[in-house]
């Protein structure tokens, strides 16, 4: 897969589009409560214009936000532990190992699923509130899940783990695929 990372400007249009969305507030309530003038805003938010950092600063405190979320690289961080590979811990006393996929950043919520697909259409989802990481652990079968442009193919015991606050999708390879989902909200 080859594309072009998106520019500064860029990366602040689609930021300050979803947290905006995200708030449920309109473009002038915004520009309001950032002190910040309604045509300023629209050209930021139509990617275009020279946002300065008192600007994103006082827009990013108008959205409730940290800074970073208005700045940083939307790309994806795909973080993939194949079956067998993971680091068990085992017990000394019974039948018993662990191991860590995944800890739970501080003031992070998670929700458990179990998901079954079958091979067709795929499930397109669009992207999730900011901050959302999905954790995908297959069961049985075979799948290809993440991001929309650059999905991975996983199988029985492999881990995946991705951005959910971008467009992402799940395609079952084979019959009777079984996986369970962790969502992670920040």
């Amino acid at each position: 897969m080859s594309h072009t990372d998106p520019t500064p400007l860029e990366i602040i249009s689609v930021a300050l589009r979803r947290e905006r969305d995200r708030a449920g507030i309109s473009l002038s309530e915004l520009a309001k409560r950032a002190g910040v003038a309604k045509s300023t805003l629209s050209q930021l938010e139509s990617g275009s214009g020279n946002p300065s950092v008192e600007t994103l600063w006082a827009l990013a405190v108008a959205l409730g936000i940290p800074f970073t979320r208005l700045v940083e690289s939307p790309t994806p961080h795909v973080r993939v532990i194949r079956s067998g590979q993971a680091a068990f811990v085992r017990s000394e006393r019974s039948p018993f190992a662990a191991a860590l996929l995944s800890s739970c950043p501080a003031g992070a919520r998670r929700d458990l699923y179990t998901m079954a697909l079958d091979p067709g259409t795929p499930r397109h989802a669009a992207a999730h509130i900011s901050g959302t990481v999905e954790h995908v652990l297959v069961t049985a079968g075979r799948m290809r899940a993440g991001p929309e442009e650059d999905p991975v193919e996983v199988e029985p015991g492999d881990y995946v783990s991705f951005s959910g606050d971008v467009a992402h999708c799940y395609e079952a390879l084979e019959s009777g695929t079984t996986a369970v989902l962790v969502m992670e909200h920040t």
